[in-house]
């Protein structure tokens, strides 16, 4: 099948207008126009899963983050950032990119993140056009600010937590939750107009979470890298088509390791 099939049909699920104004999505190196047998989901695109995609012959990765986020200054072979972009050319991988819009999808990302953590009657945390919005705001069983990020621990498996928290807040009940995906701590304040007692995100600067206690929000970060739900959801929306339309593609969900962080 084509690449443009393949991608026409993830575009009526996601549409890429959806992104968010100077978000970087699409098509970002290759070509859709080619045969493929073998398609990969990645969150990111680093050597390592460069490495996995020639191993497994690829022709087409979709992926959340784009491997080329600001602009490339040269394209020497000597560069080992810019090696990775030379490899995919290298190796014909096209790669397509899927940012903001899979975030501010109804049904996409920030709602699997509510239904895995059992948050509901959701609504969006901050709108970018009518009918749809990044990140969701809802409510959840009542429960300590403890019991809730340990949930989300368990839930990503992580190895930890950082909380927007003073020692006395830490059994504080909780019943409603803000949540967005990836580095939303420019959110925080819309979090606080619609009532949150406490907002999930990653990335969250030093300074911001100082301003958020003294609002009263508290906060729960479990790193950027819980995204990587993207991998197992879209893989499934792409067995789903292929079923369906008797698609001869080969699904592949990333299995390399990108988040840089570890904890001791």
């Amino acid at each position: 099948m084509l690449a443009s099939q393949l991608i026409q049909r993830y575009q009526e699920f996601c549409p890429p207008a959806l992104s968010m104004e100077g978000d970087v999505s699409g098509l970002q190196i290759g070509t859709l126009n080619k045969d493929i047998k073998r398609v990969m989901v990645a969150l990111d695109i680093r050597e390592t899963t460069v490495a996995e995609a020639i191993d497994k012959q690829v022709d087409l990765i979709i992926v959340k983050h784009a491997p080329i986020f600001r602009p490339l200054k040269h394209l020497v072979a000597d560069d080992l950032q810019t090696q990775i972009c030379l490899q995919l050319i290298k190796h014909d991988i096209a790669v397509y990119v899927s940012h903001t819009d899979i975030d501010v999808l109804d049904g996409g990302l920030n709602d699997w993140f509510c239904e895995l953590l059992g948050i509901e009657d959701t609504d969006f945390l901050h709108e970018t056009a009518p009918g749809c919005g990044l990140g969701r705001i809802g409510s959840l069983k009542e429960q300590s600010l403890e019991e809730l990020a340990l949930k989300v621990k368990e839930v990503f498996d992580l190895d930890a937590v950082r909380l927007v928290a003073y020692p006395y807040h830490v059994q504080q009940p909780i019943k409603r939750v803000a949540i967005c995906g990836g580095s939303g701590d420019s959110f925080y304040k819309d979090a606080l107009e619609k009532g949150a007692d406490v907002y999930i995100t990653g990335d969250i600067y030093y300074h911001t979470g100082q301003e958020m206690l003294t609002q009263g929000l508290l906060g729960i970060d479990p790193g950027h890298h819980i995204e990587a739900l993207f991998i197992k959801k879209i893989a499934q929306k792409l067995e789903e088509w292929k079923a369906e339309e008797a698609w001869d593609v080969e699904v592949y969900p990333s299995t390399v390791t990108t988040n840089p962080f570890r904890h001791l």
